[in-house]
């Protein structure tokens, strides 16, 4: 086809250079970049150990420096409209802590940020319990006993499994400093005071005013013997072998700080081995070294090899092989938390990150499926594993159809109410259109089932229940509604439905093509994310368009010129100018963006080859 000239080059440049990023042992490992949250904490903690490791001290002040804007603040993304108050804190009380100059200019502009937005008290709950732990903020007195969470009756209307795996992996080491007033003091504390006018005794910590709560806990007189015990024992069970806690840096800060309340020293091996595996989150991303939240190897080397698979590279490639054999090795084997909820079931799954041998998730299940499809009909031993996986991933399906993020039926309702910021994320886990779009889409072209099966066919009916007005779908875990939008339409269209007989998806490429830029790219703000509802970027990016791309290719089956210019677009963006890559994965809302060094090397190279092989190579051109 005259309009696709280049297109075979440009997929082949694409897959070459994704190649030569693969490590020896099989795996892609990008920097997984998040906001300056995780080394703040770490900063401050490397303060209060007296490490002697002065050169990584340097490092992450660099690293928090070069993100402060001109206002003296710092931003999540590049667009937001003025500073993050959450997050100018922690960067605030870190470089305070390392001894930077209060009277410099930019730390007099973050602390005037910080009392015109309310100061400390504003901020999120996980930045205040940061505070708190550091002794910033008061904790709450609250009128009951927090631990008692840990250990409810059944007749309570909360357990603790009714949480997101999420919050339960941070409020449990939260819970142990809070419910023991557990702080560890510092001088540089003081150059915090006047930020946090005083209140009442639940120490600015508004969202724990549940009367509901309360009067449960006060009516039943509940005992709160060993609470202090099972708390331990909840975060010692879910050490990863680096040390971690269930492989993220923000939880495993929290979990020095609880174990400490509960009478652990600075000296003990579990909170020294606990230090040093935030330390190995260290990642450099051509420019400095980041502390990755959670690294993503598993969800990254997975992608790649699906891109590569589907960009025409032979499963039988050698380079294919080891990553296969890599994502082996990482297969879970042993049941966790999701077995509260889904007992029967057989582990199988895989986590985001390599350490994480307790804690997986659908999507990524899903991810290292794809590749291991291919190779199973090759290999008895990847086709065990595959269906170990397969078994996993139906089970985890929702009763309502759809799947979370982690967890089947950690989803009540009333929880998402809470007077909590972002509650709804935030605290349960519930069914999202990008989880379910994506599983839906690999069990349409991947697995035996068939598009009468029930669970296809549950997963349809959620998305049709659940999409917007406008046509979209939003996203939990990318920016946002693009990619929830994206993961629907192809999860649907694997389903066997088509853009001439759904009502759904008729409005969903609508919708696709009235955002699209004249340049034919596609870009949209992490702004969408917190105001539920889109936002447009001015300009486009690189991983947004491929999803937009793909979305379009999978409806149409002749090539549009919304198609051809999006096309055009990709291949020459590699002759553009580098610009800062722009963060298009969601941690927490309105806290936590993430820039994936990955996608901007897969997503391109998916979308395009799913054009030629549509198009070109099957489309006769």
């Amino acid at each position: 086809m005259q309009t696709f000239i280049g297109l075979k080059e440009g997929i082949d440049s694409r897959r070459n250079m994704l190649l030569s990023m693969q490590q020896e042992d099989g795996s892609f490992r990008f920097c997984f970049e998040n906001p300056v949250t995780t080394d703040a904490y770490l900063l401050v903690l490397l303060v209060l150990f007296n490490w002697k490791d002065y050169h990584l001290k340097e490092v992450l002040v660099r690293r928090i420096l070069s993100k402060q804007s001109s206002d003296g603040t710092w931003r999540v993304y590049p667009d937001e409209k003025k500073g993050n108050l959450s997050v100018t804190i922690e960067a605030y009380c870190a470089l305070c802590y390392y001894g930077m100059d209060v009277h410099d200019k930019s730390m007099q502009q973050a602390r005037s940020f910080i009392l015109s937005e309310g100061g400390l008290n504003k901020a999120n709950i996980l930045t205040k319990a940061f505070l708190a732990m550091n002794g910033i903020l008061p904790w709450p007195r609250l009128p009951f006993d927090p631990g008692l969470l840990i250990d409810l009756p059944a007749i309570s209307p909360l357990q603790l499994f009714d949480l997101s795996s999420f919050a339960r992996i941070h409020f449990v080491p939260m819970i142990a400093a809070m419910r023991n007033q557990f702080s560890i003091l510092h001088p540089a504390k003081d150059h915090l005071s006047g930020l946090a006018p005083s209140r009442d005794n639940l120490g600015c910590w508004e969202e724990f005013e549940i009367p509901a709560l309360i009067r449960f806990f006060t009516e039943h007189g509940l005992s709160s013997d060993s609470i202090d015990e099972k708390l331990e024992k909840y975060m010692l069970n879910r050490i990863e072998k680096d040390g971690t806690l269930l492989s993220y840096a923000i939880s495993t800060v929290f979990m020095v700080y609880g174990l400490l309340a509960l009478g652990y020293s600075m000296d003990s091996p579990v909170i020294q081995k606990a230090i040093y595996g935030i330390t190995s989150l260290l990642c450099y991303n051509g420019q400095q070294y980041i502390v990755q939240n959670s690294p993503s190897a598993i969800w990254d080397t997975s992608l790649s090899l699906y891109a590569l698979l589907e960009s025409g590279m032979s499963p039988l490639d050698p380079r294919m092989q080891n990553g296969i054999h890599f994502l082996l090795k990482h297969q879970h084997t042993v049941k966790g938390d999701w077995q509260y909820h889904c007992p029967e079931t057989a582990p199988g799954g895989w986590g985001f990150s390599e350490s994480n041998s307790l804690h997986p998730d659908p999507d990524d299940t899903q991810a290292a499926l794809r590749p291991l499809s291919v190779l199973s009909q090759y290999s008895g031993h990847v086709l065990h594993s595959w269906q170990k996986g397969i078994n996993w991933l139906l089970a985890m399906q929702n009763d309502d159809g759809g799947w979370a993020s982690f967890e089947k039926n950690t989803n009540k309702a009333w929880l998402g109410e809470l007077p909590i910021d972002h509650a709804y994320d935030a605290l349960i886990d519930a069914s999202f259109p990008d989880m379910t779009g994506r599983i839906l889409e690999f069990l349409g072209t991947c697995s035996p089932l068939t598009l009468n099966d029930a669970s296809i066919q549950r997963a349809v009916s959620w998305l049709q229940q659940n999409q917007e007005a406008d046509g979209s779908w939003r996203g939990r875990w990318g920016v946002c509604y693009l990619y929830g939008t994206w993961a629907a339409v192809t999860g649907m269209g694997a389903a066997g439905f088509s853009l001439h007989e759904d009502c759904h998806l008729q409005k969903a490429e609508k919708w696709i093509r009235d955002i699209q830029h004249e340049d034919g790219s596609w870009g949209e703000s992490c702004s969408s994310d917190i105001h539920q509802t889109y936002t447009p970027l001015s300009y486009g990016t690189l991983v947004q368009t491929s999803w937009a791309l793909d979305s379009l290719t999978c409806l149409h089956s002749v090539p549009t010129p919304e198609i051809e210019k999006a096309v055009r677009y990709l291949l020459h963006s590699q002759a553009l100018p580098v610009t800062q890559p722009y963060p298009t994965g969601i941690g927490l809302p309105g806290y936590n963006y993430v820039i994936y060094y990955s996608y901007s090397h897969i997503y391109p190279l998916l979308a395009l080859s799913h054009v030629y092989t549509k198009y070109v190579s099957h489309g006769g051109g």
